[in-house]
C-alpha cells in the first residue's frame, strides 16, 4: 500500500492543486492512500523548519509531500513539492491536473476558511474539556488551608474532573499564598491540573467557573458595628465588578464564613447582577452545629440526625427548625432497618432544653464564631458544591442561603436560608414542606436584622438597631 502525507499552507493554490491529483488517486486506486495536513499561513515557515529538522530533509516551500514507508515503521521518505508529486502521479498511474490558476486560487481560499474553522472547533472542544477553573478568595485563611485536600480528592466535582485552584489575596499575602500552593502541588492529586496565585485584582476571576468567597479580614480599624458592616460593600462591589468582567458564562459563586454571610451574597447578586441566580451562601456550618448538640443530648452520631432546618440569617438571628427533623439508626427499644427514622422532638423529653438551652448554645456559636473553624467552614463548603454539582441525598432536606421570592412569607429581595434539594446542576426551594409554617415574631427577629444590615452597608442607614425578643426562638 502506498501512503503519502500532503501538507501546506493553508492559503496554498499549488497545495490546492495537489490536493485534487491526491483525491482522485485514493478514489480510484484501492492501494493509494493520503493523508493531508494544512497549517495557517502564520506558523507554516516556523511548522515546516521543524518537520524538516526532525527528518532531516531540505524543503523551504508549500506543499511538501512524503511517502510513508509502512513497512519500515512508518519511516518517511521525501517526494517534494508539487512539481515532484505532479511527476510521479503521471509517471507512475497517468494522472494529470488542468486546474486552472484561477480555480486554484478559489480553492485555497475555502481551504484557508476551513481550516481556520476546524482551529476554531478545536479550541472550543479544549474549553469543554478542559480543567474546572476553582477560583478561592482570601486563600491565605485557615479556611482555605482546610479545603483544598478536599477539592483534590475528587469528592466535590468528581473523580474525572480536572481542576484548576487559583489562589487569590491581596499582595500581604503573597509568600503565605506561595506556601500553599507549593504544599497543594506536593498532594500529587491525580485531578489537580495546577494551582496558582492571584494578588492582582484586575486579573481576578478570570473564566472562573467556581468561585468561593471566603471570609476576609479587614486591614483598617473597625470602631463599630455599623462600621463593620459598611466595610463589606467596597469588596463585595470589587468582586461583583470584576465577576461581572472575566468570569465564565456558567460561573457559579457559593459564599462561606462565619460573619455577615447572608450579607455579602445579597451585596454580590447586587454588583453581579448577571449572576445572582448563581449565587449561594453556605448554611451547613449552622446546621452541622445543630446536628452536633443534638447528637451529644441523645448520644448518638451527628450523621444520624437529618432534615434539620436553618431559617434566616445563616451569621446572626436564626431559627433552628427541628420539627421534620429525624434520627436514623438510634438504639432504643424500638428498632427497624437502615431507613427507619424517628423523629427527633419525639426522643427529647426535656422541652426546657429544646426550647432554651439547646437555642442558647447554638446563639452563642453563631455570635462568638466559636467552634466554627478552619475544618467546618471548609466541609461546609465543600459539601454544598459537592451537592450543587452532583445533587443532594434523595429525600434529604438542605438548608441553604438563596434570593427569596416570597416563599413562606418570607419578605422579597433578602437573602435568607431556607429548605431547599439540588438537583440536575441546581437547587429547588421545598415550598410544598407540610406544617413549617413560621409565626409572625419569628419571622420579624430574622427578617428585621438583615434588612438592616443591607441598608447600613449601602449607606441608607446610619444605625443598626437589633431586634429585641423576649422569647429566645
Amino acid at each position: 500500500m502506498a501512503k503519502f502525507v500532503l501538507a501546506g499552507r493553508a492559503d496554498c493554490p499549488y497545495y490546492a492543486k495537489a490536493e485534487l491529483v491526491a483525491d482522485y488517486l485514493q478514489k480510484n486506486l484501492p492501494d493509494f492512500r493520503i493523508h493531508k495536513i494544512t497549517q495557517h499561513p502564520h506558523v507554516w515557515e516556523e511548522w515546516l523548519k521543524a518537520l524538516c529538522e526532525k527528518n532531516k530533509w531540505s524543503h523551504k516551500n508549500s506543499p511538501i509531500i512524503w511517502r510513508e514507508l509502512l513497512d519500515r515503521g512508518g519511516k518517511g521518505l521525501l517526494l517534494g513539492g508539487y512539481n515532484e508529486f505532479l511527476e510521479y502521479a503521471q509517471l507512475y498511474y497517468g494522472v494529470t491536473s488542468s486546474m486552472t490558476t484561477e480555480l486554484m486560487t478559489m480553492v485555497a481560499q475555502e481551504n484557508l476558511g476551513t481550516h481556520i474553522e476546524k482551529e476554531l472547533e478545536e479550541e472550543s472542544q479544549k474549553g469543554l474539556i478542559g480543567p474546572l477553573q476553582v477560583w478561592i478568595t482570601s486563600a491565605s485563611s485557615l479556611a482555605c488551608y482546610n479545603l483544598i485536600p478536599i477539592l483534590t480528592s475528587g469528592e466535590v466535582f468528581g473523580k474525572h474532573t480536572e481542576i484548576s485552584i487559583n489562589l487569590f489575596d491581596h499582595k500581604q499575602a503573597e509568600e503565605d499564598l506561595k506556601i500553599l500552593m507549593k504544599e497543594a502541588q506536593d498532594l500529587a492529586s491525580p485531578i489537580l491540573r495546577s494551582v496558582s496565585i492571584c494578588t492582582r485584582a484586575e486579573e481576578a476571576f478570570c473564566q472562573a467557573q467556581v468561585i468561593i468567597v471566603l471570609d476576609h479580614s479587614t486591614d483598617r480599624e473597625v470602631y463599630s458595628l455599623e462600621d463593620c458592616i459598611r466595610s463589606r460593600a467596597p469588596l463585595c462591589q470589587l468582586y461583583g465588578s470584576l465577576i461581572e468582567k472575566n468570569a465564565h458564562d456558567s460561573v457559579r459563586i457559593i459564599v462561606g464564613g462565619k460573619s455577615f454571610v447572608n450579607l455579602k451574597t445579597a451585596l454580590l447578586m447586587r454588583y453581579a447582577p448577571n449572576f445572582s441566580r448563581n449565587i449561594i451562601a453556605v448554611a451547613l456550618g449552622v446546621e452541622g452545629q445543630a446536628k452536633a448538640t443534638l447528637a451529644r443530648k441523645l448520644k448518638t452520631t451527628p450523621s444520624c440526625i437529618k432534615d434539620v432546618i436553618i431559617w434566616g440569617n445563616i451569621s446572626g438571628n436564626n431559627y433552628v427548625d427541628l420539627r421534620k427533623a429525624k434520627i436514623y439508626r438510634y438504639e432504643s427499644a424500638v428498632w427497624g432497618p437502615p431507613d427507619y427514622s424517628r423523629p427527633v422532638l419525639s426522643l427529647i423529653f426535656d422541652s426546657e432544653w429544646v426550647n432554651r438551652d439547646f437555642v442558647i448554645t447554638l446563639k452563642n456559636l453563631t455570635a462568638t464564631g466559636r467552634q466554627f473553624g478552619g475544618i467546618l467552614a471548609a466541609h461546609s463548603v465543600a459539601t454544598t458544591l459537592k451537592y450543587w454539582f452532583h445533587g443532594s441525598p434523595p429525600g434529604e432536606i438542605v438548608s441553604l442561603g438563596v434570593l427569596s421570592e416570597g416563599q413562606f412569607g418570607i419578605p422579597e429581595g433578602i437573602v435568607f436560608s431556607m429548605p431547599v434539594k439540588f438537583e440536575n446542576g441546581t437547587w429547588v426551594v421545598l415550598t410544598d414542606l407540610k406544617d413549617i409554617e413560621i409565626s409572625e415574631q419569628i419571622m420579624t427577629r430574622m427578617t428585621s436584622d438583615l434588612i438592616q444590615e443591607k441598608l447600613v452597608a449601602l449607606g441608607e442607614l446610619i444605625n443598626f438597631q437589633p431586634y429585641q425578643s423576649e422569647n429566645l426562638i
